[in-house]
């Protein structure tokens, strides 16, 4: 997201409104927006961004009957084009109802369905295997093993599209570094470390012993390695997000990687903000080195 440029590339509405206008009027505004958007970054010097879910609404859901992939092709293609020619490097992060390990199985079929939606917008826009998508594994359901293991399984049975570009990401509460990579173990999935989430959940390593561990479950097809950052909130429960990043916290992180090539996806409210002053405090380490 980005609150300069005066639009948003995640509109939606309800879906009692469903209808095909509706819907294209909305995807074509989105897509409209998300142009706008990565022209901003390319002028402030920013080559890495997380589409929106919400790019396409009700994309995954039995409702929408619209060919939506034929009908915006050329919009899809003008901005993967746009990606390309500035080497702007992007990701996606379905929400949390996206679960691979749960023990029902509608909520399964609903979470490959959305991936699907996820990898066609990738496909779309002509990006690489190096363009992720971004998930969480799931809930534990009383057996972290089990629950291990019906990931796996899951993910054995993905299409092609979506497995070249699935990452995992170690969360606060249930699954740390370690437990990520007893799947990569099994699947070859790359795994993405969240600094704030491996604070308040981790097997006792320091972060950036967590990081040695998952930087080696990047190929070079996937790109350099991702990395999750923000600040924890002054007064807030363990891994809650801050506003803003902390300037002195940042310099400091990304200091301590400055040995490492990596791109870092920031998740922080503030948005862009927080993006223009991380890179004035990369810019400070880069030329300090």
């Amino acid at each position: 997201m980005n609150n300069s440029v005066g639009c948003t590339s995640a509109s939606t509405f309800r879906l009692s409104s469903w209808s095909e206008n509706r819907f294209k009027e909305t995807v074509r505004h989105n897509l409209a927006c998300l142009g706008r958007i990565l022209q901003w970054n390319i002028e402030n010097g920013i080559y890495f961004f997380r589409i929106t879910s919400d790019l396409v609404p009700f994309a995954s859901h039995p409702i929408c009957s619209v060919d939506w992939q034929s009908v915006f092709s050329e919009e899809f293609a003008r901005i993967g084009r746009f990606l390309t020619d500035n080497r702007i490097r992007v990701s996606m992060h379905p929400g949390q109802y996206t679960v691979l390990n749960s023990n029902r199985v509608d909520v399964v079929q609903r979470s490959i369905l959305e991936l699907e939606y996820h990898a066609d917008v990738l496909d779309l826009i002509n990006q690489g295997t190096d363009a992720k998508i971004v998930l969480h594994v799931g809930g534990v359901y009383g057996d972290k093993p089990k629950a291990i293991d019906r990931f796996v399984q899951t993910y054995q049975n993905l299409s092609d599209s979506i497995q070249c570009r699935l990452i995992i990401e170690n969360d606060e509460r249930s699954y740390t570094v370690q437990d990520c990579h007893t799947i990569y173990e099994s699947t070859g999935i790359p795994i993405v470390v969240d600094n704030l989430h491996h604070e308040a959940n981790n097997s006792g390593e320091s972060f950036i012993s967590a990081f040695d561990i998952v930087k080696e479950t990047w190929r070079t097809k996937d790109g350099v390695p991702i990395i999750h950052y923000s600040s924890q909130e002054y007064d807030g429960r363990l891994g809650k997000h801050a506003e803003a990043i902390d300037a002195r916290h940042f310099k400091s992180f990304l200091h301590s990687l400055r040995k490492y090539e990596i791109d870092v996806m920031l998740e922080v409210k503030d948005k862009e903000k927080s993006a223009i002053k991380a890179m004035q405090i990369a810019k400070q380490i880069e030329n300090s080195s």
